[in-house]
């Protein structure tokens, strides 16, 4: 239980730590946003318009692109029609985790995540901080000992994710999930855009200092509801289309100087965006069709559209 919570809590610290991208308007023929996101004539007026959804043409061959979010209700499936029939023309499938991988989420976890053997988080941050992190815990029937092995910054993301867990939305439900499985019943191969390994090493370049701001940020944001609402607005543009709405999350995102928007800034835009379209790009060019689905706050245009789409 507690494991994947962990994992819903990496995931969700990515999410909700992200910035919701201006759309993908780049000069070049070769890009097409796909509509699933708008009104179209030959649509049924209940047809499913979740995301948004990109298909690239580039020598030869075909991308497509669609931002997923890691966690949801079992009510958003299936997918919107276009990315079904998307997904069955793909021969790969490239999700940011392959999240059956178990065993590398568990040594990531124990490398970046974890202190070592007789090390405590109360060793790490201040008494008032121990004081509300315990309080939370326990609010949601969780003791400290069983998690006071955990860095801050994991505690934080694990207790957003049971907040939305409460509020009925799932990892079981997230799309990584569903894509895994229709990509099981079809047989097209899965690839990862990242590790574990590499995904909590982000968040454990945080001193103690920084990582005992993000969990007191956190533990703020959740007692206001501000994490709450800010999930739950980024769940429900994702979940009508409204590509609108999701960009008008990005200022929110990475204004003022808390350490989650400095982290955004740092490391998911300035390091992670980067690296994730130069992946991108080489895995386009190994296959025929390929089905990326990021996280749709991880599809920042401007790296993508100068590595991948021009």
């Amino acid at each position: 239980m507690l494991k994947n919570k962990l994992k819903t809590g990496l995931l969700l610290g990515l999410l909700l730590c992200g910035t919701v991208p201006a759309a993908l308007a780049v000069d070049s023929a070769s890009v097409e946003f796909l509509p699933i996101a708008t009104s179209a004539h030959s649509r049924p007026a209940d047809a499913r318009r979740q995301g948004a959804l990109f298909r690239v043409r580039r020598d030869g061959q075909v991308g497509y692109l669609f931002g997923t979010i890691h966690v949801g209700a079992k009510s958003f499936y299936p997918l919107a029609p276009e990315v079904s029939q998307a997904l069955a023309d793909a021969d790969t499938l490239v999700l940011e985790l392959d999240t059956r991988a178990d065993d590398a989420f568990q040594k990531a976890l124990a490398r970046h995540g974890s202190y070592r053997q007789g090390d405590h988080v109360a060793q790490h941050i201040g008494a008032d901080t121990l004081a509300r992190l315990t309080s939370a815990l326990h609010a949601l029937g969780i003791t400290l000992a069983s998690v006071g092995h955990l860095k801050p910054w994991l505690l934080a993301n694990m207790l957003m994710a049971l907040e939305l867990e409460r509020h009925g939305f799932e990892r079981a439900h997230g799309n990584e999930f569903f894509l895994l499985d229709d990509a099981q019943s079809r047989g097209t191969r899965v690839a990862e855009l990242e590790s574990a390994d590499y995904q909590l090493s982000l968040f454990d370049t945080l001193s103690d200092a920084d990582a005992e701001r993000y969990l007191r940020e956190s533990l703020a944001d959740l007692a206001d509801g501000t994490s709450l609402r800010r999930a739950k607005a980024t769940i429900a543009a994702w979940n009508s289309g409204d590509v609108a709405a999701l960009d008008a999350l990005i200022p929110e995102a990475v204004k003022g100087g808390s350490v989650m928007a400095s982290f955004t800034r740092s490391m998911l835009l300035g390091k992670r965006n980067p690296e994730m379209a130069a992946r991108i790009e080489s895995l386009m060019q190994g296959n025929k069709t390929t089905f990326v689905a990021p996280r749709y706050t991880q599809l920042d245009s401007k790296p993508i559209s100068r590595r991948v789409l021009i």
